[in-house]
């Protein structure tokens, strides 16, 4: 009984060890965790979990650990955890938005969708939960209508660690500066945030001979930037003489905070940083952005009087500091995080958020603002976004290329991306043709008016021509011969997002012979003119403004079927109303002759005719006795074919004379 005894009690104290060991180590987590220490609160709350025997404890543990993955960016872990606590009854609903927004990034998004749905009907009408079911909506939207940016690891720079946070030196594009936690950083310490090495500097070249980027060595080789401590994202004055980056300090592991510091360069040597007084201690000051002018600068911090989390703020330079920081307001800062902007040469910013409605994770957006000081805000959309983290981006001075960091899949981690946008290229191509007999023009004359004061003129070699064509420009390509009407074609580079090449055919046709005006319709037996002709006949009217020295005869044909008196009257008739038709419409009456022949100029079989109709070949007269030896179905064919309106040409030395004015 006495043994029996001593055995429960040793039973006792050992699980009421284990609960105060386990207590303890939640207790450490809970204060790493507070502290932004992530990577150490993940160990802490494992360890806490495996000696904890209250359910409702290792719940909330895996909650706090999902937590914990979501701040540092493993969103995979994060979505793991997330659905460890649900299942295990975590209570509060917003375990379920958080997992949805974790699904969302690591791409599930059917899954997604059932868990912010799952969440609104619990929290009905919560905004970031409609927020994600849009960026879902807007992702899918945005892969398939992909921007025209190119984008590719840069293999040579890219490390097994964190590489990010480019800057190009003096704006050009062959030496860039990053931030690593790569091997060759100084500071060996393994951060309690991420629980790689503590970053530092590195620079690289690019060499022109090779054709690649060197091996990236640490900027300050004298440890008077890069220290023991953690340094990186920086920002460069526009010679890049001068720059400003964040350092983290540390005191036995535990953080001092994240500031800026100024340091210059003199022959290749950095000058010992200077503390940048912005914020007050212990709040965050990093991510720092010279404007062009280097007049402002930008830098994110969670100092009061923000948005919610990390905001973007600007400060003024006066004489040699920057004084008065200002938020940027909420237009670009969210209760979410706004990070690592970038002000372009044109004055544009970007930055990356985790609030925005994106791809998921952290996505880069540009900021543009008018002369009223508001902004506006834009997604850049896929590739340069994705359902990762994307932050970081630097342009090259004066071009649309640089470079930017991406954890998206095959990376191996934060990783450099180099991006551009391919200029737009517009060609034409055109070729030349006779309207009738379809063969190309050789030699005809192409003349070019543009809107950019373009006005050229080329010559066809076999019936072609090509040219390149500006952008934002309108052009119109007019085809001329002698012996030939001429014929146009425009093309429009207005507004336009993506290169292209337009193609189009002009058609000259000959003035030696009548020229038929398709679908010329009248009332059966009458010289009214049916609704449908207006369209042919506004195509006649473009054909005499394109030629405005060209006067013509209206040719009206009926068939055999009538008298000949009938059928002269009303083929004159026919022709007056055409020519009525077109003065109506502003055409000179002097240009314009109407005239009927009735049933006495059958019609002579073209090529075209003769490739429509089987039982034709060409140079065939529609005579009534020619007619006659067809078969009826034939028959009705041929008579519909000589029942036509035709135009001629008479002369094209046409100049149109205005009346003076009368005196009064």
């Amino acid at each position: 009984m006495n043994r029996v005894f001593r055995f429960v009690l040793y039973f006792i104290v050992l699980i009421t060890l284990a609960s105060c060991s386990a207590g303890k180590l939640g207790r450490d987590a809970l204060l790493s965790h507070e502290i932004g220490e992530y990577y150490n609160a993940i160990e802490k709350y494992r360890k806490a979990s495996r000696k904890e025997k209250d359910r409702d404890k290792r719940r909330e543990y895996a909650f706090s650990i999902a937590e914990c993955y979501r701040y540092i960016g493993d969103y995979e872990m994060a979505a793991l955890y997330y659905r460890n606590a649900i299942r295990r009854g975590y209570s509060n609903p917003i375990a379920l938005f958080y997992h949805a927004e974790m699904l969302r990034a690591s791409q599930d998004y059917e899954q997604a969708i059932e868990n912010y749905r799952m969440y609104l009907d619990t929290i009905p009408g919560d905004e970031r939960a409609q927020a994600g079911l849009e960026a879902i909506r807007k992702t899918q939207e945005w892969v398939a209508n992909p921007t025209r940016h190119i984008i590719n690891p840069i293999k040579e720079i890219n490390s097994r660690e964190s590489d990010f946070s480019p800057v190009f030196v003096g704006g050009r594009d062959n030496e860039v500066i990053f931030t690593s936690t790569r091997k060759a950083a100084t500071g060996k310490k393994e951060s309690m945030i991420t629980g790689q090495d503590y970053a530092d500097l590195f620079k690289s070249t690019f060499s022109i001979q090779r054709q690649k980027w060197e091996t990236p060595q640490l900027l300050d080789e004298n440890l008077v930037v890069n220290t023991g401590d953690e340094e990186g994202a920086a920002t460069l004055s526009s010679t890049g003489e001068q720059m400003i980056f964040t350092r983290s300090r540390y005191d036995k592991n535990q953080s001092l905070g994240t500031e800026l510091y100024s340091a210059s360069q003199s022959r290749g040597t950095w000058s010992d940083p200077i503390k940048i007084q912005l914020v007050g201690d212990s709040i965050i000051a990093a991510h720092p952005a010279l404007s062009p002018d280097g007049s402002v600068l930008y830098f994110v911090s969670d100092m009061p009087g923000g948005e919610g989390g990390k905001d973007i703020w600007k400060a003024e330079k006066d004489g040699g500091t920057f004084v008065n920081p200002e938020n940027l307001g909420e237009t670009i800062n969210t209760p979410g995080d706004e990070m690592f902007p970038f002000v372009r040469d044109n004055g544009e910013l970007y930055f990356s958020s985790n609030y925005h409605i994106g791809m998921g994770g952290l996505d880069i957006f540009v900021a543009r603002e008018d002369e009223d000081g508001n902004w506006t805000i834009e997604n850049m959309g896929y590739p340069v976004n994705s359902p990762s983290d994307d932050l970081g981006i630097a342009f090259v001075e004066g071009e649309n290329k640089g470079m930017f960091t991406s954890n998206r899949k095959g990376s191996r981690g934060d990783d450099l991306y180099e991006f551009m946008v391919p200029p737009k290229i517009y060609r034409v191509e055109g070729e030349v043709y006779d309207k009738e007999t379809r063969e190309k023009i050789d030699g005809a004359t192409v003349r070019i008016i543009g809107t950019d004061g373009t006005n050229m003129r080329m010559r066809t070699q076999d019936g072609k021509f090509q040219m390149k064509l500006q952008p934002e420009t309108e052009y119109v390509f007019a085809a001329f011969k002698e012996g030939y009407l001429r014929d146009k074609a425009t093309a429009n580079t207005i507004g336009l997002e993506d290169s292209k090449d337009f193609r189009f055919e002009l058609f000259l046709t000959s003035t030696d012979d009548p020229i038929k005006i398709e679908n010329i319709n009248y009332e059966f037996g009458s010289w009214e003119l049916l609704p449908e002709s207006e369209a042919e006949l506004d195509t006649l009217i473009r054909v005499l403004v394109l030629n405005p020295t060209i006067t013509i005869e209206i040719m009206s044909h009926t068939d055999h079927v009538g008298s000949d008196e009938f059928n002269f009257d009303l083929s004159q008739k026919r022709a007056q109303s055409v020519v009525d038709y077109l003065i109506e419409k502003g055409i000179n009456p002097q240009r314009l002759v109407a005239k009927g022949y009735g049933e006495t100029w059958p019609k002579t079989v073209t090529r075209r005719l003769a490739s429509q109709h089987d039982f034709l070949n060409r140079n065939d007269e529609l005579t009534e006795e020619f007619i006659m030896e067809l078969s009826e179905e034939q028959q009705e064919i041929a008579r519909a074919i000589n029942r036509r309106t035709e135009f001629q040409v008479l002369s094209t030395d046409f100049i149109e004379r205005f009346d003076a004015e009368p005196e009064e």
